[in-house]
């Protein structure tokens, strides 16, 4: 608990054993409550490892996406009766250090949802982020900035923490199972007037950090493009979409999603 709140992290995992025990024992145990993995069918030994670290870990039984894996990580957190959610990468690409300060800005306000910024500080490029990225990372942040009417630094890092209320208030499952779900959900949030903090934080590339290819670059690009338009579309009043109808489907912590199991009831996760 850290002021009367429940602190759990979510690692949504993909091909991770060589990194997840790293990013773990930095994870400041003495604010967090509990650490979810939800593994994505992963061909190596993520799974044991986690498991062995003594982490509550979740297994698809199918690979179903960045997106998907966040939906059950979420579903889980809330299952489990988290307060504050984080959404923490196992490969060591941001740094567990800062959970302190982001978790602090939700339990003690002002915002709903906190990023983790590698553009604020402007140590992107020195941290290894290739030149293309960093450049289209600038361009679709200032065009999400203009048509959601927002001031974001930026809108793609994979570190990110939520309050409870806004996990339970969003149309998460209206949302795609590819890497897009992150900006359906930033535009969800903002488009739901929810408070949006962040912090800046280094992040490392290496041969371990999870990175997509430039043809899923461009295709998320063009995903993001296409969201921010139906949010402009949207707050405008011009057309609806079901990913920001108020009334669309959303989690349910009651029930694990179909197609995920606790890794000690999967056949083969030892």
């Amino acid at each position: 608990m850290f002021h009367n709140k429940k602190i759990v992290v979510v690692m949504p995992a993909y091909n991770a054993a060589r990194t997840i025990e790293r990013t773990y024992n930095e994870i400041p145990l003495d604010l967090v409550d509990e650490v979810v993995v939800t593994d994505d069918a992963s061909s190596d030994e993520t799974v044991q490892v986690a498991k062995r670290l003594g982490l509550h870990t979740l297994v698809h039984e199918e690979n179903r996406g960045y997106g998907g894996n966040q939906k059950t990580c979420y579903t889980e957190a809330l299952r489990l009766g988290a307060d504050v959610v984080v959404m923490l990468h196992p490969d060591y690409q941001y740094t567990p250090k800062l959970l302190p300060s982001i978790i602090g800005l939700l339990t003690d306000g002002p915002f709903d949802a906190v990023l983790g910024s590698r553009v604020l500080g402007g140590r992107a490029l020195a941290g290894g982020m290739p030149r293309y990225k960093y450049v289209a990372n600038r361009l679709l942040t200032a065009t999400q900035n203009l048509l959601c009417g927002a001031k974001l630094s930026e809108y793609h890092t994979g570190y990110r923490a939520f309050t409870r209320e806004v996990l339970e208030a969003l149309p998460l499952l209206e949302n795609s199972d590819d890497f897009v779900f992150d900006n359906q959900m930033l535009a969800q949030i903002l488009l739901a007037g929810f408070e949006i903090g962040e912090v800046s934080c280094p992040a490392a590339y290496f041969e371990e950090a999870s990175s997509i290819n430039f043809r899923r670059s461009v295709r998320y690009g063009i995903g993001v493009l296409a969201t921010s338009l139906q949010a402009f579309l949207h707050r405008k009043g011009i057309a609806r979409f079901a990913i920001f109808d108020p009334t669309g489907r959303r989690l349910d912590p009651t029930a694990l999603p179909s197609g995920a199991a606790v890794a000690s009831e999967t056949s083969g996760a030892a």
